[in-house]
């Protein structure tokens, strides 16, 4: 196992606040998704290890949280990069935009599935996108209208599901998983169920649903702790911890590297991170943390980050969205309101 070299989230806050208007730094600042995070974080040491710049800095604060950063202006008491579990939001590429952060290149690296999983030693699940959405919404239609959540127990959703306490430990609101599953999961089942009048995200807050923090890792240790619940997070994490927690199927399918990449698996998503142009000639070496990143050493089908748990794009669009990358394409309103459609 490669040695992270990372500061905690008050230490690498206070360096990135903590730097000021200077006009320039020689340590790489990124921030972003928990998801991202193992792969960047590999890549970072990888970094360190075989170049002359100093090890970056790097800090797991979600991708909402990561983007606000990262979007507060182009000074150089911001990050340079922001990972992310999903694409920028329209209102965070103008929140971007209106604070001077106007030359931004997005860099996609691979697919993951967002994964629903129980301890290896409780009865593995088989759910559905709408039984999931029953589990943890805040509100379910009922006789025509919305009410609070009344489901204490997996069965009193659907008989064949066990008689357990309803308990998913998740993401928090300013994680790029959480906003995934809203949008694959419950968005997609209340399209398609009657009495939700549209798309609908709103999560319980009545202890069914646990925001458990940034940490993945954490949602795997509560599992070995309390084999009734279930915990949502990134596939990789499953990847790494198959002797202690197993994957749910979804609509019959469950997460591997080939239903992940083919989109069989129903819970699917992109990977990202962005870069802050502006930022290339006051930061020696962004370009080349860049590009060992997208490097097919690392984002191949052969590259060390799969045998992390990242799904690697087909070989034509990793050649694509790398020359994208190598010429810094500046992302556009119109290219993320098409990534948000």
């Amino acid at each position: 196992m490669f040695k992270l070299r990372t500061l905690g989230v008050a230490a690498a806050a206070a360096l990135v606040l903590g730097a000021g208007h200077a006009e320039a730094r020689d340590q790489i600042r990124i921030v972003g998704s928990s998801t991202v995070y193992p792969f960047a974080s590999y890549v970072v040491e990888e970094f360190g290890a075989t170049t002359d710049h100093p090890t970056p800095v790097i800090e797991s604060t979600g991708s909402g949280g990561g983007l606000k950063l990262f979007c507060a202006g182009d000074g150089m008491d911001t990050p340079d990069i922001s990972n992310a579990s999903r694409a920028i939001k329209v209102s965070e590429f103008k929140r971007c935009r209106d604070n001077g952060v106007t030359d931004i290149t997005q860099a996609t690296i691979g697919f993951d599935g967002i994964v629903i999983a129980n301890s290896v030693k409780s009865p593995q699940f088989k759910l559905t996108r709408k039984q999931l959405t029953l589990a943890v919404a805040a509100e379910v239609p009922k006789g025509g209208k919305l009410v609070k959540n009344p489901y204490k127990y997996w069965d009193q959703i659907d008989s064949s599901l066990p008689h357990k306490e309803i308990v998913i430990y998740g993401p928090p609101t300013t994680s790029g998983t959480r906003d995934a599953f809203e949008e694959l999961v419950m968005e997609a089942a209340s399209d398609e169920m009657d009495g939700y009048g549209g798309e609908y995200t709103k999560i319980r807050q009545d202890g069914g649903y646990v925001p458990a923090g940034e940490n993945d890792n954490l949602i795997v240790q509560k599992l070995t702790q309390n084999r009734d619940a279930l915990g949502i997070f990134g596939y990789s994490f499953l990847e790494e911890n198959t002797d202690r927690i197993q994957a749910s199927a979804i609509e019959g399918v469950l997460p591997d590297p080939d239903t992940i990449s083919s989109g069989d698996y129903p819970v699917s998503r992109s990977l990202y991170f962005y870069i802050k142009n502006g930022h290339a000639k006051k930061v020696p070496g962004l370009y080349d943390y860049v590009n060992l990143f997208m490097s097919e050493k690392m984002i191949g089908d052969l590259g060390y980050l799969k045998d992390r748990g990242l799904i690697p794009l087909p070989k034509d669009m990793r050649k694509q969205i790398r020359q994208e990358v190598t010429d810094h394409k500046k992302l556009t309103l119109d290219k993320v309101k098409a990534e948000n459609s």
